[in-house]
Parts: structure tokens; C-alpha cells; sequence
């Protein structure tokens, strides 16, 4: 097995350019996790499968030793229209390559596995490593990175690599999504009705954009809070039920 750098590096931009080249869109990583298999398999380093997750162990793993996770995800969200290069052609101009996930994160990505390739066969780490390449990322579905939780032994500190303009960060937020209805009395919009859903909606959005979480992280600063959906009504004469709102929380 070759493990010099240069080879690696060579190796992982080969690789990455074969991802940009696959559409690996959320949930929809198939192609892309048997590209990351065949790495594997050309490195002779045995690996897992779980679903579209695949993650391998160094050699001399000791499960004496603390663990290192090394963590990157191969799902991309959907090009959108304002792309002017082809997002599954991966070019290299003026020494930077581009196409849809080269930075978000295959970067990362491929940088993880060649370290974790280059050091797979050391014997006297102090430490073990994990390699995990993981799935639905961008849309935090239920098959990405915590289906393996449960599955991989204990992890005492993680790398995860996302596009950070090479900055360490310590801290990430996390994500609540909240489904609100408010409720009213349907109607005739030629009847009286004190109760429209749509007029108590107004007291609502302001209690929303009014609220403050009483926690603030040292790192992080205050949690933020946006309503981003409403959806009521479907036709002009009719006075709803409820209305459905979203909001969107970053914890």
C-alpha cells in the first residue's frame, strides 16, 4: 500500500473529482459511497457500510486508547440556478477546482480519508482513528452521521471537516424546527366571526419575534429565533380554521 503524500494527494484530488462528477444529492448517496468503497478497497484498509455511511478503523485500533473521529460528509444540496459552470464537471482554474460539493465538503472530505490512509497502518499511536464518511448531512436525515452513533465505539474528540476558510471552530449551533397552528372559528367571509385565525396570528408573530431565550452561550452569543413559513387560507371567501407556521430555532 502507497501512503507517501504526494501519492495521497493525487489520490484524494482524483477522488474528489469523481465526487463532484456523481450527483450525491441528500438520501440519494448511493454512487458516491461506492466511490468511497472503492478507496478502500484499492488501500487494502477494511471498512463498513451502513446505509450510505461507510467508516473504517486504523489498524492497531486499542480500545485502551481514546478515540479520534474523523468526520466529513459526501451529500451535496441541489445546484441551484445561478450556476455558470456545469456542477458535475470538475475543473481546475487557476488552481482551484470547482463543482458542486467541492467545497461543501469534499473537500474536507477527502483530506480526512488521505490522513486517515496515511497514518491507518502506524502501530504506536497514541490514540485511535475512525474514518467516517456519512450521508444526508445537508438535509440532517435519520441515515447520516447519528445512525452510526449508536454503532461506533466511544468517541473522545472528533474532527469534523466543514468549509471554515481553514479557521478551527470549537462550537457549531444546533437546529429546532417548530410546527405552530393557531386556531380560530371557520367561517363565511360575509359572517361575523370574532375568532379569525388569521387575525390571531398577528399576536403570535409578535410574540415570536419579541421572544428572547433566557440562556446565551459564552462561544456562540444568543439563540435566534425566525419565522420563516405561514400557510392559511384557500380561497377568498372563506375565513380558516388555523394557520401553519414554521420556525425555525438555532440553539
Amino acid at each position: 500500500m502507497r501512503t507517501e503524500q504526494n501519492f495521497l494527494i493525487k489520490k484524494a484530488i482524483g477522488l474528489l473529482r469523481e465526487l463532484i462528477a456523481t450527483p450525491s444529492f441528500s438520501s440519494e448517496e448511493d454512487m458516491t459511497a461506492q466511490l468511497l468503497e472503492n478507496w478502500f478497497h484499492e488501500f487494502d484498509i477494511p471498512y463498513k457500510r451502513v446505509n450510505n455511511n461507510v467508516y473504517a478503523f486504523n489498524k492497531y485500533f486499542d480500545k485502551d486508547k481514546p478515540t479520534l473521529l474523523l468526520n466529513s460528509h459526501h451529500d451535496t444540496v441541489k445546484p441551484n440556478g445561478a450556476y455558470t459552470k456545469d456542477p458535475f464537471d470538475p475543473k481546475i482554474i487557476d488552481g482551484k477546482l470547482f463543482g458542486l460539493g467541492s467545497n461543501d465538503a469534499g473537500g474536507c472530505l477527502v483530506s480526512l480519508i488521505a490522513t486517515f490512509t496515511y497514518f491507518y497502518e502506524s502501530e504506536n499511536l497514541n490514540h485511535n482513528l475512525i474514518i467516517a464518511a456519512t450521508a444526508e448531512e445537508e438535509s440532517s436525515g435519520g441515515k447520516g452521521l447519528n445512525s452510526l452513533l449508536s454503532i461506533l465505539p466511544k468517541i473522545d474528540v472528533a474532527i469534523v471537516g466543514e468549509p471554515t476558510q481553514m479557521n478551527l471552530a470549537i462550537a457549531e449551533k444546533g437546529l429546532v424546527i417548530f410546527d405552530a397552528i393557531v386556531n380560530g372559528t371557520p367561517s363565511h367571509a360575509a359572517h361575523p366571526n370574532n375568532n379569525n385565525a388569521i387575525y390571531n396570528t398577528i399576536e403570535v408573530l409578535e410574540w415570536f419575534k419579541n421572544y428572547r431565550f433566557p440562556k446565551t452561550s459564552e462561544v456562540l452569543g444568543e439563540v435566534k429565533l425566525t419565522v420563516t413559513q405561514i400557510n392559511g387560507g384557500s380561497q377568498h371567501n372563506v375565513v380558516p380554521a388555523n394557520v401553519n407556521l414554521v420556525i425555525d430555532v438555532r440553539v
